[in-house]
């Protein structure tokens, strides 16, 4: 068995000016080998696309978006849409746990920006994952199959496609504790069953599932040599350029042994 791809996606969040991000992407771009298995996708803040688009080869590194709003224009002060990015994003990420829980942003936000970056051609990292106290009460299951669904309700078969899911547990998330390698398999077969329930055996197989929560250089090879998952978004290490490098040549190397077996 063999993974197509593995995903290393680097979320920057709220950190780094302009400046900043240009050269952190210069030292990654020193550092990292384009190579055809490992799809290296950066996601700075918004302010940086611009400046980043123009100064990175697009077969090394892809861009993706933070944020954007679900309407492609209008009377919105202060947001910026998915038809705005089109063009200089090819992801984008959707209902990560720091918006849904500082943001508020609930399943119908997140519904409506799912359909917004497919509609424009971007396409979207749904995240998904369990609170601390979803967790403790067991709940884990029902949390994730309500948010596949529920970010996923409007998307047709011919787009899901164009999807890539990750698994962020809550409780993992910028904390130092991190889901151990069965837990994250686990629950990557509750997402495919879930996909499976909506679109069936085949393309279950075929949406790339991702796993987020404290990621470093130290237990980043344990995810990445799980078949079940296709590959990582991290977020505190993605900001050190020796980590991440890392990250990317131990992603290269796990695909090496999978495609051997």
């Amino acid at each position: 068995m063999s993974k197509d791809k593995t995903y290393i996606i680097g979320n920057w969040k709220m950190n780094k000016n302009i400046h900043d991000s240009s050269m952190l992407v210069h030292k990654l771009a020193s550092t990292i080998k384009v190579r055809r298995d490992v799809e290296v996708v950066l996601a700075p803040v918004t302010l940086a696309l611009q400046a980043i688009s123009l100064q990175i080869n697009r077969r090394q590194f892809k861009l993706a978006a933070q944020n954007f709003y679900w309407r492609d224009e209008g009377a919105f002060t202060g947001e910026v849409s998915a038809y705005q990015l089109k063009g200089l994003v090819e992801y984008a990420i959707v209902g990560h746990s720091e918006r849904r829980h500082i943001f508020g942003e609930i399943d119908k936000d997140i519904r409506s920006k799912v359909q917004a970056a497919l509609r424009n051609d971007i396409k979207p990292i749904l995240c998904v994952g369990e609170t601390a106290s979803e967790r403790a009460n067991n709940e884990t299951k029902d949390v994730l199959a309500d948010q596949i669904l529920g970010g996923l309700a409007n998307v047709a078969s011919n787009e899901i496609k164009n999807v890539v899911i990750a698994y962020e547990p809550v409780w993992a998330i910028g904390t130092g504790n991190f889901a151990s390698p069965e837990d994250a398999v686990a629950a990557a077969r509750i997402i495919r069953s879930q996909i499976r329930h909506l679109y069936g055996e085949e393309i279950s197989h075929k949406v790339p599932v991702l796993y987020g929560g404290s990621v470093s250089t130290d237990n980043a090879s344990a995810y990445l040599n799980c078949i079940e998952l296709d590959g990582l978004l991290i977020g505190g290490a993605s900001l050190d350029s020796h980590q991440f490098s890392e990250i990317v040549k131990k992603a290269h190397n796990a695909g090496k042994k999978v495609d051997s077996k």
